[in-house]
């Protein structure tokens, strides 16, 4: 865990579908102003020099497809407290797109990905660590309906890569990080599980004048929990 820098990087690490996403984005919307949201999905290694026949073979779930020293950079450089220019990956065409994202730093960055924790360089970074253990027969609902409506696959090919490719895969590089997570939440998202999980986040960056009591006893019911209870 690093606590010496200004703004926090919190780890949202599981597998394929696992919720990860959703939550990255509930949480930015409960820190409002104080946060910003990063997905290590945009950092995919730039394949436009090859055919697209060619860049549909290449294995997205295996985590030498991203492009590590680049995503190191834009994290220091953003835990340093500086503004950035972060990549967009285009998933139909499996190419980065060319207009790039401004990012600017915020209090906490919450960053979403299948191996946030995989390479112990990037591992070392982050403030918090949260792993989403959730089971493959949801992960498998939830990632059909994604890639059928947002992804333009058809549903063989869905099921295919998913058995043969995303399991496998899950199986040798997501669900070993789980060792080195800080949390472990459930896919359940309880009221409690989650209203401590802000409640740590928050901790993160206490307030001068508040008590240990204060910090752990704040915010125990958030708009965030309230939307989980609603699910």
């Amino acid at each position: 865990m690093n606590s010496e820098t200004s703004s926090k990087l919190i780890a949202l690490v599981g597998g394929s579908a696992a919720g990860k996403t959703w939550l990255a984005d509930r949480l930015c919307q409960e820190f409002g102003d104080e946060a910003t949201c990063l997905s290590l999905d945009d950092f995919y290694c730039d394949l436009s020099h090859l055919m697209l026949s060619e860049r549909e073979k290449i294995n997205f779930d295996h985590p030498d497809t991203i492009d590590w020293p680049l995503f190191e950079s834009v994290l220091r450089e953003l835990q340093r407290g500086k503004t950035v220019l972060a990549p967009r990956y285009d998933f139909v065409s499996h190419t980065r797109l060319t207009e790039r994202k401004l990012r600017s730093p915020r209090p906490f960055i919450f960053v979403e990905g299948l191996w946030l924790l995989w390479p112990p360089r990037v591992r070392e970074l982050f403030d918090l660590r949260v792993f989403l253990d959730c089971s493959q027969s949801l992960r498998w609902q939830r990632r059909a309906a994604r890639d059928l409506n947002e992804r333009a696959r058809t549903m063989d090919s869905i099921h295919k890569q998913f058995w043969n490719v995303v399991a496998p895969m899950h199986e040798r590089f997501v669900e070993a990080q789980k060792a080195w997570a800080d949390l472990v939440i459930e896919q359940s998202f309880t009221q409690i599980a989650l209203g401590r999980l802000v409640t740590t986040i928050r901790a993160l960056r206490p307030k001068p004048d508040s008590t240990p009591l204060e910090i752990s006893g704040a915010r125990a019911t958030t708009p965030l929990v309230a939307a989980l209870q609603s699910l």
